[in-house]
């Protein structure tokens, strides 16, 4: 057998390898949606304080993203796979482990950063071990849906384990499955050539920090409102980072977020519909469970079964994307996606407190599961469409950093909202429903605006796909 048919045979386990993990990493985030209630029982959180168990997880991951996608080029993407495959395993087991709020919140940060160092390696290594054309189109097409369908599948999951035994077991699962994959690594990935260069240092600390003050002042401005100073500060702060991030960026000899990359209109379309997306989606998951506990009356077991309908639709179109994609385009696919999810989320943003099941909920749901299912596919084919195989790392990793980063931005919007909310009711179950449904028509908004961002970027490019080339 010849180099390439090696190649070719080991491809099957290599794609197996590259999408179940990540898969964990997808599930981590909404695993612990269903288990929320539970957990903020156990730990004693506030309102407020149990968004930063998304958030916290999220932020370091998508603010790190930049820096793990770097180190895969210059140290090596098996490497760094293997390295970020370790810390998120061993964090994995210390989270289940955690006695208290603080350690918890810091185990689940520091996964995070696993994930920040795993996620773009994926990514990376399937673009380099799958040639362009019908074999990557096909592989990019499952890990997109892996996204989707991770997502759905942790809510179910997270929900069963937390009624059935604890919250913990969701992230004791992760150490045997990180284990198994670990090995399958270290025999089927082959290291990738390595690229000279440097580390940014300065660009991941302004994106990390920056994100992160400025989600830590959207969240705070929900118990403490807009005048209180130290939101002020966290939201300049945050700001003003982020600001300095593009500046360093443009100047930076080997930035980690190449400000060429956004000068390609289908991709830089992509990071911003992808941003808008997930934080409806991330709100979606977030305050749908809490409905569905607090309104409803049902116990995390039936919360996580209730989003079967979801899940089942999202999986039936996720697997036929590749099919899809060949028939009617990935703009027209995706534009559809997002117009499917709209109108489910907007329905489901019509909830009161004696809305059914089956009409107020379930219903809407299978329209989200199709649209979600038929969406994150091209958004993530969309995102690395062009790119050069020098910016193949950061690619990847601009595509997850819009996935993370867009979820903590879009869920700290959507908690102030929520918080906002009144109901003019001392009913606890009125007023929840009508806070849940405030919020889910704030999370349409920005379904809406990644739709017309879609539009203009994707579906209605010009010929020529590039504005003028910058750094």
């Amino acid at each position: 057998m010849n180099i390439n048919q090696t190649a070719a045979a080991n491809r099957g386990p290599l794609l197996a390898i590259i999408l179940a993990s990540y898969l964990m990493i997808v599930l981590d985030i909404s695993i612990v949606v269903t288990a929320l209630p539970k957990i903020q029982a156990s730990l004693g959180l506030s309102a407020t304080a149990l968004s930063w168990m998304q958030n916290a997880y999220t932020l370091s991951f998508g603010g790190l993203l930049l820096l793990g996608a770097r180190a895969g080029d210059i140290l090596g993407r098996r490497r760094m796979f293997l390295v970020g495959l370790t810390l998120f395993t061993f964090t994995s087991l210390c989270i289940g482990l955690a006695p208290n709020a603080a350690l918890l919140l810091g185990a689940r940060a520091v996964q995070g950063m696993g994930a920040a160092i795993l996620a773009p390696s994926t990514l990376a290594l399937l673009t380099a071990n799958f040639p362009e054309g019908h074999e990557r189109t096909r592989a990019v097409a499952w890990y997109g849906s892996v996204a989707g369908i991770g997502a759905s599948l942790g809510l179910v999951l997270g929900g069963v384990l937390a009624d059935m035994l604890s919250w913990r077991v969701g992230f004791y699962i992760n150490v045997p499955i990180g284990i198994a994959l670990w090995l399958g690594a270290r025999r089927y990935l082959s290291e990738t050539p390595l690229q000279p260069g440097q580390f940014d240092i300065a660009g991941a600390l302004s994106s990390t920090l920056g994100m992160g003050a400025l989600v830590y002042g959207i969240v705070r401005s929900a118990s403490t409102g807009w005048g209180d100073t130290l939101t002020l500060t966290a939201v300049c702060i945050g700001i003003l980072l982020l600001v300095f991030l593009v500046l360093n960026e443009w100047y930076a000899a080997q930035p980690i977020m190449p400000l060429r990359l956004f000068a390609h209109r289908e991709r830089a379309g992509a990071y911003g519909g992808r941003v808008l997306f997930l934080g409806a989606m991330m709100g979606f998951w977030f305050f749908t469970t809490q409905y569905l506990q607090g309104v409803m009356g049902f116990n995390p077991f039936q919360a996580g079964l209730a989003f079967l309908p979801m899940t089942v639709a999202n999986f039936a179109v996720a697997i036929m994307v590749p099919k899809l994609t060949r028939r009617f385009g990935n703009p027209y696919l995706l534009a559809t996606g997002l117009t499917l999810t709209l109108i489910g989320m907007a329905w489901l943003s019509r909830v009161s407190a004696d809305s059914s099941y089956v009409l107020g909920v379930a219903l809407p749901m299978v329209l989200i599961g199709i649209g979600q299912g038929g969406t994150l596919s091209p958004l993530t084919s969309s995102g690395i469409a062009g790119v050069a195989p020098k910016d193949a790392g950061a690619a990847s990793g601009l595509v997850n950093v819009s996935h993370q980063l867009g979820g903590s931005l879009g869920l700290g919007i959507l908690v102030v909202v929520f918080a906002a909310a009144q109901s003019g009711t001392t009913d606890a179950r009125a007023d929840l429903a009508h806070r849940v449904g405030t919020a889910l028509t704030a999370g349409s908004g920005l379904l809406i605006a990644a739709l017309v961002v879609v539009i203009f970027f994707i579906v209605r490019r010009p010929a020529a796909a590039a504005f003028t080339p910058a750094r």
